[in-house]
């Protein structure tokens, strides 16, 4: 490998965050007599607490199955020859079948400097317009609906601490008990100052279990429930209409599109009874109230307006921008806000800007050091990315992102994966993805790098290194800057750094006067503060942590109401498949596991009802129109009896996005992976 220059020096103790998810709780680092120990850190999001995750993350540090140099066809080779290899196929595929025949696949797990540096790589360096990444099968359904309603899109538009403050919090399809932990001490809070706790989820997880009041939909009808909401709202004459009138646009129109969704049409159609969505109504009516979504409403492919109908009943009620009420998105991956914010996305530019639009093209442009004009144009989104490869996409660079795992309608991705002449996967152990992958670049573990991250709340904070990699193992910025540089001989003005801090001098250049501003984030000013809330557009100017006080992010200052309607799911149950699968996440995995599966005990199992007639333990097969797996029952009678619920963090026979469908939400792309039809047999 061609080493490049550090500053980094060996620290006995470092004050950092937890690698995993989006809360990024703050720990310490110590290494004694060559090990790594956790400690908690007395930071605002998780105030000295760390889940089990947290706690065991550095065993993966050194751990045996890390890759350790560069493998070529699963041969050890040498840094210089895995980059000739990698840059002889790309100018030949790119010569022969034009720039986008190359393709890049990014992470929600990337630091802003790495997932802006990507961005940057993708458009300049190979000139592709095929850019997009795992975040569009997480958060992408939410943002766009904040972005038509709010003007933009931040997942959290207030601090956590406010969630304490709430009267009323409903919870849509989140189980942060066991996703994220530390989170759920404000939930906690929330309940023991006397305020009323309603979660909406076809299981009665741990966190439903905990609420006030639990609503137990069939799934894929989050969207016609919350439209029975604001219609028992408007009923019963609980409209802050002043605010509606002050603060928003398309009232007239969601009103009338919500006025057949009377109590009992949706009890029929979700099979929540009227009297609690009645209830369910009165409690965000009565004092504060903050409306949260998850992935259970949002991985749909009517994601964006089931968001949208949550947000027009928050809008309603006068919530957003009041403190202590509110609607909010929970961010899943580490750095999944600010891994949207900075150009990994198909359609977008640094600072949340579009690609489409000249101005932004001309800023960032110049900050690039290109003319406006050589830039491509919006590419296409994650999965159908996936689903071109080995037809108009040849080549493939992936980092941080394991589909082979996360991606629905796996079996055929990973067929599709296959067709490619060239894959490149730049990972710190072999992940599935890696194992299919003709050159692996091992690359530096987040305790081993220094960087910034966004969190769920919009705060944008220090990820510190504690030690360099080992010897033989560079990083991803390291990568992206000498594949750059070998690409764009001959183009003067063009520079492609490898230190974190000089790209995130370049990140706030970029971002500057963008819906994301960064330009006042300094490195210095993270680092005497617990974070600094975006936007901040200069350095003697306080950040933003509480949005929409006095106006939305709107031309005119007013939010959007935008009237929507519920329509099935894409595929419903039948005589064949009589059943709806649902997937999650499970207290012990994280994402695709890659990295869990290494260091924490955790096993498939598929959560079904009693009445469904098998055995607990018995391993059963379950089987969609694409895929199957199999896995030991675990019976529960808190699941709906025609729901069975798998976690989707394992591979092999235990892949549950072998089932999943590839059907899309038509504004954002995100796939359905929360609802498929499927049946269930003895293996």
């Amino acid at each position: 490998m061609k080493r490049v220059s550090r500053t980094l020096v060996h620290m006995p103790e470092v004050a950092t965050h937890c690698p995993y998810c989006a809360l990024q709780c703050g720990m310490t680092l110590r290494e004694t007599d060559g090990k790594v120990e956790v400690g908690a850190r007395d930071f605002p999001t998780n105030r000295g607490g760390l889940c089990q995750k947290g706690w065991t993350s550095a065993e993966l540090l050194d751990h045996p199955d890390r890759l350790t140099s560069p493998l070529i066809d699963g041969r050890a080779a040498s840094w210089d020859e895995a980059y000739s290899l990698i840059i002889e196929k790309i100018v030949d595929i790119q010569r022969t079948h034009g720039k986008d025949a190359v393709a890049v696949f990014g992470g929600g797990g990337l630091t802003n400097e790495k997932a802006y540096a990507l961005g940057k790589f993708a458009r300049v360096a190979l000139g592709t317009k095929h850019i997009d990444y795992n975040g569009r099968f997480c958060m992408s359904s939410a943002a766009a609906a904040g972005i038509r309603s709010f003007g933009l899109d931040r997942g959290l538009p207030f601090p956590m601490a406010d969630l304490a403050e709430a009267d009323t919090l409903l919870l849509v399809g989140g189980n942060v008990a066991e996703t994220m932990p530390p989170f759920a001490r404000y939930l906690t809070e929330q309940r023991e100052r006397g305020g009323t706790q309603i979660v909406i989820d076809p299981r009665a997880t741990l966190t439903a279990r905990a609420a006030t009041l639990h609503l137990q939909p069939t799934p894929g009808t989050d969207l016609a429930l919350a439209l029975g909401l604001l219609h028992i709202v408007i009923a019963e004459g609980l409209v802050d209409q002043s605010y509606v009138d002050d603060r928003t646009t398309g009232w007239e129109s969601v009103r009338a599109s919500v006025a057949a969704y009377w109590p009992a049409r949706v009890e029929r159609i979700t099979g929540v009874s009227s009297a609690d969505l009645e209830l369910t109504a009165r409690a965000l009516a009565r004092g504060k109230s903050i409306i949260l979504t998850a992935r259970g409403a949002e991985q749909h492919s009517k994601g964006v307006d089931t968001v949208t109908a949550f947000i027009n009943l928050a809008l309603a009620l006068g919530l957003p921008g009041r403190r202590g009420s509110g609607y909010g998105c929970l961010t899943g991956q580490g750095n999944g806000q600010g891994g949207r914010e900075h150009g990994q996305k198909a359609d977008q530019l640094p600072g949340y800007r579009s690609i489409e639009d000249p101005a932004a093209r001309a800023h960032v442009a110049k900050v690039w050091g290109v003319e406006p004009e050589t830039l491509p144009g919006k590419g296409i989104s994650a999965y159908e990315l996936l689903d071109s490869l080995g037809d108009t996409v040849k080549a493939l660079l992936v980092f941080g992102s394991n589909p082979v795992i996360s991606a629905p309608n796996a079996v055929h991705i990973e067929k599709k994966l296959k067709e490619l002449e060239l894959l490149v996967v730049c990972d710190f152990v072999p992940s599935e993805t890696a194992s299919l992958a003709h050159v692996v670049l091992p690359v530096a573990q987040w305790a081993e790098e220094d960087g910034t991250m966004t969190n769920l709340e919009g705060r944008i904070l220090r990820r510190r290194a504690l030690r360099e990699p080992p010897p033989g193992i560079g990083t991803d910025l390291a990568v992206m800057a000498e594949l750059g540089a070998r690409l764009s001989q001959g183009k003067s003005g063009v520079r492609f750094d490898s230190a974190p801090h000089a790209v995130f001098e370049e990140l706030r250049r970029a971002t500057a006067g963008g819906v994301a501003d960064y330009a006042g984030v300094t490195w210095e000013r993270v680092d005497a503060e617990d974070g600094v809330f975006w936007p901040c557009p200069a350095a003697d100017r306080a950040g933003t942590p509480r949005l929409f006080e006095s106006s939305f992010a709107t031309p005119d200052g007013r939010a959007r109401m935008i009237a929507v309607e519920h329509r099935p799911v894409a595929e419903e149950v039948d005589a064949e498949f009589p059943l709806y699968l649902t997937t999650g996440r499970v207290l012990s995995q994280y994402q695709s596991g890659a990295q869990t599966r290494r260091i924490l005990n955790g096993s498939i199992f598929v959560e079904m009802h009693p009445d469904l007639g098998f055995d607990d333990g018995t391993l059963v097969r379950v089987i969609s129109r694409r895929g199957s797996m199999e896995a030991p029952v675990r019976l529960s009678e808190h699941i709906r009896r025609d729901t069975v619920f798998a976690p989707f963090h394992f591979p092999g026979m235990g892949r549950a996005n072998s089932l999943t469908g590839d059907a899309l939400d038509p504004i954002s792309r995100m796939p359905e992976f929360k609802v498929c039809a499927v049946r269930v047999e003895p293996a």
